[in-house]
């Protein structure tokens, strides 16, 4: 008679401990959700893989994200040194371009990430290579390989040579999604220093006046210039935009002695400045 309680009493233990097994697994989490892989780079036991949102390298600036991955255990390493040098090769001499360094993504386990800013390429893309130096548990690493650069479809790049004799890179960075406000304006300003060195240039002024040259070059409101942020060595200001359509976003780099490098005033005899950059939505 007793028997009819083992059944019962033994798929409530089987239920239970099945349960428990279930609480106990973790998630498998995403950490790259939303972005697009750009390139794989495989050097020997371990792979690169390098994203951002739109799975590609453009002219300008670039956010990318890195994970990097053992091929022996199929596991993706959580405690790495990244370090990277682009490099643009031309018929008689090469250079690189503006870049961060490459930090651990804050909150995430494997991804690590930084910018670089080209600032040309060729019209196929080609031209440029990428080599990544890294370290794992005190071995060091190194890997080049050749990606490609495709050219932006609006300046939002610009090298020049200032009045003091010196080459700066402008790069756009916000808004990457602009709209009929006031929009926050976000540009990184960087010099070469030498064929592979372009630093941050920090307390410039960056004057703005936004343009509309297919609507009678007219300007729009509550503009404000562009100013160094020492948190984050970018310049920030406010561009007002009235309407969709292409805008011309003429600027002048001003130094610290108010002395102006590069770029003039907007006027009826002058339609633009000689610096500027692009954006169209």
């Amino acid at each position: 008679m007793k028997f009819k309680y083992i059944v019962p009493i033994a798929f409530i233990a089987l239920f239970s401990s099945c349960s428990s097994d279930d609480d106990n697994i973790t998630p498998t989490v995403n950490e790259v959700e939303g972005l697009e892989l750009i390139q794989i780079i495989v050097n020997g036991e371990q792979t690169i893989e390098l994203y951002n949102e739109k799975g590609l390298f453009e002219t300008g600036y670039n956010m990318i994200s890195l994970r990097l991955k053992d091929n022996i255990t199929d596991t993706y390493i959580e405690d790495a040194t990244l370090s990277w040098m682009p490099v643009m090769q031309m018929p008689t001499m090469q250079h690189s371009c503006p870049k961060s360094n490459i930090t651990k993504v804050l909150g995430k386990d494997t991804v690590y990430e930084g910018f670089i800013i080209y600032q040309m390429t060729n019209e196929d893309g080609s031209g440029w290579s990428l080599t990544l130096n890294y370290t794992i548990d005190g071995v060091d690493y190194s890997v080049s390989e050749t990606i490609s650069v495709m050219q932006y479809d609006n300046q939002n790049t610009a090298s020049f040579m200032g009045s003091d004799d010196t080459r700066y890179i402008l790069a756009l960075i916000e808004p990457t999604d602009p709209s009929i406000a006031v929009n926050n304006m976000k540009v990184g300003l960087f010099k070469m220093e030498n064929m592979m060195t372009f630093p941050v240039v920090a307390d410039y002024i960056i004057t703005l006046d936004p343009r509309m040259p297919g609507m009678g070059n007219h300007s729009s409101p509550n503009n404000t210039d562009l100013t160094f942020n020492n948190a984050d060595n970018f310049y920030y200001g406010d561009l007002s935009l009235t309407m969709t359509g292409y805008w011309k976003l003429n600027l002048k780099l001003l130094d610290a002695n108010n002395e102006v490098l590069k770029g003039e005033d907007v006027t009826d005899e002058n339609e633009s400045s000689s610096l500027y950059l692009e954006l169209e939505f």
